[in-house]
C-alpha cells in the first residue's frame, strides 16, 4: 500500500505553536522599539525650541514665549507625536529662565517615559539615567 503525501494535523499544530511563541516575544519588543524611535521626534522639537530660546536671549537679554521665538503655541513636532509648551520664569525685570516640555500624543501617549523636558540650564528630564522596564533604553 502506498503512503499518501502531506502534513498531519499534529505537524501543522506544532508549526502554529512555534509561530505563536515567536509572535508573543517579537510583538512587545517591536512596540517598545517603536516608542523609542518616535521619542526622537519630541527630543528634536525640544532641542529646536531650546536653540531658538538661546538665540532670542542673545538678542533680547531675556527668554521669550513660543510665539516670540517662532513657534506656535503649543508647538507640534514634525511627525505629530508630541506637543510642546514653554514656561518662562520671570525675574525682577525680565524672563531669565525657561523650561520647555513635550507631551506625547496619539500612538506615543502610552510611552513609559511620558513627557520630556529641557531647561535653559540644559537639564533634560526624565534624566538619561532614568530607565523604566518598558522604555527600551534611556528616555533621552
Amino acid at each position: 500500500m502506498e503512503r499518501e503525501r502531506g502534513f498531519t494535523l499534529v505537524e501543522l499544530m506544532v508549526v502554529v505553536l512555534i509561530i505563536a511563541i515567536l509572535a508573543a516575544v517579537a510583538i512587545p519588543a517591536y512596540g517598545r522599539y517603536a516608542f523609542r524611535a518616535r521619542r526622537g521626534d519630541g527630543q528634536a522639537l525640544l532641542l529646536r525650541i531650546a536653540n531658538a530660546q538661546e538665540r532670542f536671549y542673545a538678542t533680547n537679554n531675556h527668554y521669550g514665549s513660543l510665539s516670540d521665538v517662532g513657534f506656535s503655541a503649543p508647538a507640534t513636532s514634525e511627525k505629530g507625536f508630541y506637543l510642546a509648551t514653554s514656561d518662562v520664569a520671570s525675574g525682577s525685570t525680565s524672563a531669565q529662565a525657561f523650561k520647555a516640555k513635550a507631551t506625547p500624543q496619539g500612538a506615543q501617549a502610552s510611552d513609559a517615559c511620558q513627557a520630556l523636558s529641557i531647561s535653559n540650564a540644559g537639564v533634560k528630564l526624565p534624566a538619561a539615567t532614568d530607565t523604566t522596564s518598558n522604555s527600551n533604553g534611556n528616555c533621552w
